[in-house]
């Protein structure tokens, strides 16, 4: 079997036309490296919920230069058959290393395919990328990035027509269209593709202030707000303060060492707003200024984080804060969350009168819900992504959730009040929601594997010492690779993660709030709860 490894290996190098990826594999061939070039060579990357995602290394398991070649013919030949040909595709790309490079293989491979392409002028959020295929019409969008993923990670996120990325059965089309595609040496390239102007963004940043219309809030209501901001290393900055010069604020002030993008994200072990540290020098630089409130973006913006008076809120706490926000307004429709997600935000939609629904997980989902009767107007996920404006970026967005953020902090601090006064407020009119996480993250895929089918053999039987109902949501329509445990006041939905390896176990408890008095004595045995149930799971899945 090695010498098998060995041979598909020096194939695969004889086809990648890129020097040092062809020299990267050759290397490993030479030096008999037949445990790294098993994991190179385990299988192509796959469409998960956000498209391809995975290190930057050569050979068909990651992120590189044939790799992307292959990707980009297969998603052209995928139009082509589903008569898209000689439309507009728009491709965006990030500040990760290579992301350039890739752009500008996939706008060749396109080109050279027929379709007219629009490549944008330089590493700029995911969000905009989205908008731009709505924008011009284009049949299909791409953005080279990884979002929040490990410095040493690269990914392909496609959105097909109407600006939302693809769902089943597209993505295994479009996987068979790419296993179709002959060696990445011979896949057609050709110039003359257009590079986007400024237009684009500005018309982006046009779009968000007007859906969220800023003078609702006083001109000096806006002012007065003080805002403290990072982008993570990311490419989020310059255009979110785009947005809020447009919208009237004052220039956030800007955690220095992170405001410029660079991809080997030196302050944060991993950049992402969700793991522990992460915004630590946000939230030192909010205390230091007297911030009203601190928000940080993943590196593609498409995510949002908020902090006030130092505590960080969970995506669950800031999703239902806008839901709310946005139903104070007025905003009618059907308002959505993913699976995982928290309840709260059905519990608010439901006290005023309006649709809500569970989606799968994945913005792919979530921007579907809806009807004709009652369109999308809010969606969410747990993972720090807000769609506030669905009818501008069918997808979840770190800038406007940000202005959405400030608008409400704004209107908030004209009161007198924060934040976490308002979730107090709905802590005593609906409950106190408490939501966390138990994530595994696994070197070994099998891990995951062997814990899901453990769980599915021998579910317990109460959580919290009360009885819960076991549901496994893959035998539901779409399908989902996840299991829910329901009980009074109790929920808990375990799945694999879609774009990290990692298990993940979304927990929840309910606990009622009888007066002002009340509140820290719920938030008590919420924490507490919380971590029963951490440990309930653990057990459970034997992890």
């Amino acid at each position: 079997m090695n010498g098998d490894l060995l041979a598909t290996a020096r194939a695969w190098a004889e086809a990648d036309p890129h020097e040092g990826d062809r020299a990267e594999i050759l290397a490993l061939v030479e030096a008999g490296d037949t445990a790294e070039l098993g994991r190179r060579f385990a299988g192509p990357l796959t469409f998960g919920t956000a498209g391809l995602r995975g290190p930057l290394r050569a050979g068909p398991a990651g992120m590189n230069a044939a790799v992307v070649l292959r990707a980009a013919a297969g998603v052209g030949r995928h139009l082509l058959d589903t008569g898209h040909g000689g439309g507009t595709v728009v491709i965006g790309f990030d500040a990760r290393r290579r992301s350039d490079e890739f752009a500008h293989l996939s706008a060749q491979v396109f080109s050279a395919l027929g379709f007219g392409v629009q490549l944008m002028p330089r590493p700029l959020p995911t969000p905009v990328l989205a908008f731009a295929v709505r924008h011009l019409g284009a049949v299909a969008g791409v953005m080279v990035t990884a979002s929040h993923n490990p410095p040493d990670d690269n990914g392909y996120k496609l959105y097909l027509e109407q600006g939302a990325q693809l769902v089943p059965p597209a993505d295994r089309a479009i996987e068979a269209a790419i296993a179709a595609v002959g060696p990445a040496r011979d896949v057609p390239l050709t110039g003359g593709h257009a590079v986007l102007g400024d237009d684009v963004l500005t018309e982006y940043v046009t779009a968000v202030v007007r859906a969220l219309d800023p003078e609702r809030v006083p001109a000096a209501d806006r002012a007065a707000l003080r805002v403290a901001y990072t982008a993570m290393h990311g490419v989020g900055a310059s255009t979110t303060r785009l947005v809020f010069a447009a919208a009237g604020f004052a220039q956030p002030v800007a955690v220095a060492e992170q405001d410029a993008p660079d991809p080997r994200f030196p302050t944060v072990a991993f950049p992402n707003p969700e793991e522990p540290g992460a915004v630590d020098l946000l939230t030192a630089l909010a205390d230091r200024s007297g911030a009203d409130v601190a928000i940080a973006q993943d590196p593609d913006a498409d995510r949002c984080s908020v902090v006030c008076a130092g505590r960080q809120l969970t995506g669950d706490e800031v999703g239902a804060l806008l839901a709310d926000w946005l139903l104070r307004r007025g905003v009618r429709g059907t308002y959505a969350s993913s699976l995982v997600s928290g309840s709260l935000m059905h519990a608010i939609a439901e006290s005023r009168g309006v649709p809500s629904e569970e989606t799968p997980t994945g913005f792919k989902w979530i921007v579907r819900a809806g009807s004709a009767a009652a369109p999308l107007v809010y969606g969410y996920e747990e993972a720090l992504g807000y769609a506030v404006a669905p009818d501008v970026v069918r997808d979840k967005d770190g800038i406007s959730a940000a202005l959405a953020v400030a608008l409400l902090a704004a209107e908030l601090k004209a009161e007198g009040r924060t934040l976490l006064d308002r979730l107090d407020e709905l802590a005593e009119e609906h409950g106190l929601f408490v939501t966390g996480q138990l994530s595994v993250r696994v070197e070994d895929l099998s891990l995951i594997t062997d814990a899901m089918a453990r769980l599915r053999s021998a579910p317990p039987a109460a959580l919290l010492g009360r009885p819960v109902e076991y549901a496994d949501l893959a035998e539901q329509s779409p399908p989902v690779d996840a299991v829910r445990l329901l009980g009074d006041g109790v929920r808990v939905i375990v799945r694999p993660s879609g774009t990290e390896p990692k298990l993940k176990a979304y927990l929840e408890t309910v606990v009622p709030v009888h007066d002002d008095a009340g509140m820290i004595a719920a938030r008590g045995r919420g924490a507490d709860e919380l971590d029963q149930l951490r440990a309930e799971m653990s057990a459970a899945l034997g992890v």
